[in-house]
């Protein structure tokens, strides 16, 4: 049992109203160790002031910081009156920030009332804070301290690992009351896995409910309804439709399956978490309410929270509240500190942590309070889900289908009319009945309309989708996770390739091999004399410069130990290499002992113009600020140069032998990096103070002058084994492969060399994260496709220029993943390549397909209307069931067939295809022509000169026609296997398992047609020779399709622009015309709605909220935001 009470309190002149006494209960369990933390009674009695009991926090101190020092305050600090005010005249009050309805439950929240909740606060009290963002209500929760309490866990330890069931339970009042917490209590608490899920869920979305096969099948049936004719033939139809409808639909369900799954590998990721006082990283989908997580530029927040202490951070808040500027945080303390105080600038009120915001800068760490569904962007997802947008191949096909579905019409409705007026001029003198009559009528209408089912080409947005899902899925196993669908296609077409070097052209397995110190050095690359070697060099060195090297090395990081590299650090590999470094050869002992044992005071983040990072800690006689970077540039800023006797000027011939160790070093395509300090007898230095806090230093920039250079190591990265082949395959499929990298120019011409990269002109040395974005604008402005590879946060602006990003699936931080299009999942080069060959691949499979249903479209339907037409009684030579059955054959299971080819090497042979070109090309129009030419013309020998040479009866002429039509589509898929004029069809078909199968299924299901559909397809059965005939005569397509491809390209497109003209004329007023119609019906449709949307009397939004006007939502629906 705590007691709060008789402890005295400020001045009995006090303004701030009193506090109630209060008692909890708390749980004992053993304290954790390596803290010197004790159980200090706090009483809130009546004479004691919220601004006494206020927290404070050295916020400072990053989160490596010790934790017996953690939480001290100076007795001067203890009040915190405003200034100019003593503590017992303070007149301000937390009390006066707090409203009735701060934490009052919106209407139809069922998140407000928890049974059986052992925590203080209910998960809708936890969101008031943070949708809107809400500082009384933030008050109302108690602050961090009642947050900490209330939620049972340990803003320093973090939860426990060791999980204990959970017994008693917090209440809001107990928590809400205390404004400062005993320290030692929250640490004691249990904080079981299990309580926490049930009450606050977990940090996973619900998957988006997929349509289900029910629903699948209903669309598809929709598609292919044709009316309804006598009952035997109607059994057929029906047959045929449930045929189609199953084919798309188990087409569609596996497609919506497989973007399930592609979805949840995109969203997961790891982050780094402190538990039972130990940091170490875990999945995204294991973060509880309470825990304690790392913030580092370029995370993406995975939950709601609060800040809990850090320095300098900022957050881009703009795809979770649209705040386009960069939003400063302050800690928790602070702000309650800041509150007492009466300060009502809104920019130094902000602890909110937002889900989905990306940090820009600074380090810290914060308590999660809201996570999953509850969330702020959970919510958002919730209620945002929508239909991907159509990619730009999905809108060519389907601006090709409206025109061929307007050429359909237009024939079935010519069709139409001339067997109609056919009919009623028979009707005079007719022995035909009134019911024989709409017989008849029935029929034509059936042959017209059936026209319109197979010409209008409705497997062309099938098969994009099938060849996206295929390719993408296939892709995934090449370590190549395609974020944003329309990447895939674009890929195929891009011109310019530019590649970053660490990670993605080396191994990124860095060691330090080398380095200088002063007038000493050692070299463990270089075969030489054992002297030269690390160990011997270690033996070499003082204490004080053994001391001064680990220091810099191990306090002036952000990485961390755990299960990571060969190492036992995790974080960049450039710091874990430095780390190896300190551990294996300087001998440090362990990370967490030296940075528990230093006075850390300030760490000044990476700064990406200097391209360097620093720490200040305390000495015993002042401070000391170490930065390590680029070598180059920190020689610049450096006047003396460490020696083991002390620091001796910096000379020209000095300065002149580093830049030369710094020059021969990166020309062995070493990265360089330096170390420098600086000492100084107070922080921050005058003139340096940070205007939102004088107690630490505001930029780093401002320091870099007068230092001293301790020395440079040389960091070796070697290249990955496959890189030179992959660059050297790309410049053969014509795509200019361009290095831009941070390191200085000889080491970017040695790396780019061994790569094959450098000529002049396509190495970018030293860059910016704005100099590859400016790189990448003007390629694209030249009107090149580029392709850009990045894993910094400030990549993010290259990468959504890009017409396709790359980040990095390893080293790339949330915020370069979020902005590409695709994550390489090994960071590797050569899966650009992957790319390259898959997106040419996508539009290869959609181009063949193209070519292979125009064919059959044109062919079907000049057939159909001409032998309506011939035909005494108007019937066509393919009765409905059996063009049925042609659409079923070539809208789904030649699709199936066409789009599984995997990608050759042959398809890096040619240039990319231009952004503008036309979607089909006129080699393809040219097999399209003269396939179709020949279907035709087979079609029309059998049906009007058959009777001559074939001694067979009509219905067994007719049903020959039929077979040797689906055959001819069967033998013109080989055909179609090809785009270019080469004349192997046959290449890598033994490897394509799926066109083997539905060619297997198409012959069998042709033979079953043939002997056992008699009745329903109005056919008979043939013999063998009638087979032999219909397999010979579709076989003579392949020989056909020889003599089209050896057809020159430049006089089929002469032929086509003389003979295409009367076409062209009579297309386009046509095409404006349905045009016109169709806008007409749109805009009646529109008003229809608006009048009766007018009637609601308003919009209405969120959970019983008042109507609004306007609901506009700013977001990337192709990365689902």
């Amino acid at each position: 049992m705590v007691s709060y009470n008789n402890v005295p309190g400020r001045a009995e002149n006090g303004s701030l109203p009193p506090l109630p006494e209060v008692t909890v209960e708390i749980p004992r369990t053993p304290m954790r160790t390596n803290t010197e933390e004790t159980l200090t009674a706090v009483t809130a009695v009546d004479d004691i002031s919220p601004a006494t009991l206020a927290p404070e926090r050295s916020f400072g101190q990053m989160h490596f910081r010790n934790p017996s020092t953690s939480r001290s305050r100076s007795a001067s600090e203890a009040t915190l009156a405003p200034p100019g005010t003593s503590a017992g005249a303070s007149t301000h009050t937390l009390e006066s920030y707090l409203h009735d309805d701060a934490l009052k439950a919106d209407p139809g929240s069922e998140d407000f009332a928890v049974i059986n909740n052992k925590f203080a606060f209910s998960p809708g009290q936890l969101n008031k804070m943070l949708n809107p963002k809400s500082l009384p209500a933030f008050i109302a929760l108690g602050g961090l301290p009642g947050l900490e309490t209330g939620l049972r866990t340990d803003v320093d330890a973090g939860l426990s690992l060791e999980e204990t069931e959970l017994t008693g339970s917090v209440s809001f009042e107990e928590v809400t009351k205390q404004y400062r917490k005993a320290r030692g209590i929250a640490s004691t608490l249990p904080r079981p896995v299990e309580d926490r899920k049930q009450v606050y869920k977990t940090n996973v979305h619900p998957t988006k409910k997929p349509k289900s096969f029910l629903k699948l099948a209903w669309e598809a049936y929709y598609k292919e309804t044709p009316p309804s004719v006598d009952w035997i033939e109607g059994c057929a139809i029906c047959v045929s439709i449930v045929v189609v409808v199953l084919v798309g639909a188990v087409n569609d369900f596996q497609k919506e399956r497989a973007f399930v799954k592609l979805n949840a590998k995109k969203e997961a990721r790891e982050v780094k978490v402190i538990r039972s006082g130990i940091s170490f990283t875990i999945s995204v989908y294991d973060i509880l309410v309470g825990d304690v997580l790392h913030m580092e530029p370029g995370d993406l927040i995975p939950a709601d929270g609060v800040f809990i202490s850090g320095h300098n951070v900022k957050c881009d808040e703009t795809s979770a509240t649209g705040e386009s500027d960069q939003m400063k945080k302050t800690n928790a303390e602070q702000v309650k500190r800041h509150l007492e105080r009466g300060h009502d600038d809104t920019k130094d009120l902000d602890p909110f942590i937002i889900s989905e915001s990306k940090v820009l800068e600074g380090i810290g760490t914060y308590l999660v309070t809201s996570v999953g569904v509850n969330s702020s962007y959970g919510k958002i997802m919730m209620a945002m889900r929508q239909e991907p947008e159509q990619t730009p191949l999905q809108i060519k096909l389907d601006k090709l289908a409206k025109a061929i579905a307007k050429l359909a019409s237009f024939a079935s409705f010519l069709l139409l009319l001339i067997l109609l007026f056919r009919l009623v001029a028979t009707f005079p003198g007719s022995p035909l009945g009134p019911a024989q009559k709409a017989s008849k009528f029935m029929d034509i209408l059936i042959v017209s309309v059936t026209i319109i089912v197979v010409a209008v080409p409705e497997g062309l947005p099938l098969a994009i989708t099938l060849s996206l899902a295929f390719a993408t899925s296939q892709m995934v196993k090449m370590n190549n996770l395609v974020r944003v669908l329309k990447s895939c296609e674009t890929m195929g077409n891009a011109t310019t390739v530019c590649s970053d070097k660490t990670g993605t052209l080396t191994q990124n397995k860095m060691t330090v091999v080398t380095g200088t110190f002063g007038e000493d050095s050692f070299d463990d690359k270089n075969p030489g004399a054992s002297e030269s070697r690390s160990s011997q060099f270690a033996q070499r060195l003082t204490a004080e410069q053994k001391r001064l090297l680990i220091e810099s090395i191990a306090i002036n990081s952000t990485a961390f130990e755990g299960d990571g590299d060969e190492f036992g650090f995790v974080g960049s590999k450039t710091e874990t290499a430095l780390l190896g470094l300190a551990k294996n050869v300087l001998g440090m002992t362990s990370l967490s002992q030296e940075r528990t044992s230093a006075q850390l005071v300030q760490m000044l983040p990476f700064d990406s113009s200097r391209k360097c990072m620093g720490a200040v800690i305390k000495l015993p006689n002042g401070y000391r600020l170490l930065v390590k970077g680029a070598s180059e540039i920190l020689l610049t800023f450096s006047t003396s140069l460490a020696f083991p006797t002390g620091a001796v000027p910096m000379d020209p011939s000095r300065r002149k032998a580093i830049a030369s160790v710094i020059d021969s070093y990166a020309g062995q395509s070493l990265r360089t990096i330096g170390l420098i300090y600086k000492d100084f007898t107070q922080w921050p230095p005058q003139g340096a103070e940070n205007p939102d806090d004088s107690s630490l230093a505001a930029d780093l920039g401002s320091l870099l002058n007068g230092m001293t250079y301790i020395g440079v190591v040389g960091i070796q990265d070697p290249l990955r084994p496959d890189v030179p082949e992959a660059v050297a395959k790309c410049k053969h499929a014509g795509v200019v492969v361009r290095m831009v990298t941070g390191d200085n120019i000889i080491t970017a011409e040695a790396i780019a060399s061994e790569c094959g990269i450098y000529t002049d002109g396509v190495v970018l040395a030293h860059s910016s994260p704005e100099d590859k974005r400016i790189l990448v604008t003007r390629l694209h402005k030249l009107g090149g496709i580029v392709a850009v590879t990045g894993d910094g946060t400030n990549d993010g602006p290259a990468l959504k220029a890009a017409d396709i990003g790359f980040s990095m699936g390893i080293s790339g931080t949330e915020v370069a993943k979020e902005a590409s299009a695709i994550i390489l999942m090994d960071d590797n080069f050569a899966s650009i390549l992957t790319a390259l060959m898959w997106g040419r691949t996508v539009n290869d499979a959609v181009q063949k397909f193209l070519q292979f249903q125009i064919t059959v479209n044109i062919t079907a339907m000049v057939v159909a209307f001409v032998t309506a037409i011939q035909d005494l009684e108007m019937r066509s030579v393919l009765t409905a069931v059996q063009l049925l059955w042609i659409n079923l054959f070539m809208d789904s299971l030649a699709a199936l067939s066409l789009f599984t080819d995997p990608p050759t090497n042959e398809i890096l042979d040619r240039p990319p295809t231009p952004r503008k070109a036309s979607i089909i090309s006129i080699t393809m129009w040219k097999m399209i022509i003269g396939q179709a030419i020949f279907q035709m013309t087979a079609t029309f020998i059998l049906h009007f000169a058959g009777p001559q040479f074939l001694p067979y009866p009509e219905n067994e002429m007719r049903t020959i026609i039929f077979n040797v039509f689906v055959w001819l589509q069967i033998f013109n898929q080989y055909n179609n296997r090809r785009l270019d004029n080469k004349l192997n069809i046959f290449i890598g078909i033994h490897k394509n398992y799926y066109f083997i199968a539905m060619n297997v299924i198409m012959v069998g299901c042709q033979v079953v047609i043939i002997y056992f559909g008699s009745t329903a397809f109005s056919i008979v059965e043939l013999n063998g020779n009638q087979w032999a005939i219909s397999v010979v005569v579709a076989l003579l397509c392949v020989p056909w399709g020889v003599c089209v491809r050896l057809f020159p390209d430049a006089w089929f497109g002469a032929i086509a622009m003389f003979v295409g003209k009367p076409f062209v004329a009579v297309y386009r007023p046509l095409a404006r015309l349905t045009d016109r119609m169709s806008e007409k019906l749109k805009s009646k449709k529109k008003s229809k709605a608006s009048e009766d949307g007018s009637s609601d009397g308003g919009s209405y939004t969120g959970r019983g909220k008042s109507p609004v006007e306007t609901i506009r939502v700013a977001g990337d629906v192709g990365t689902g935001v």
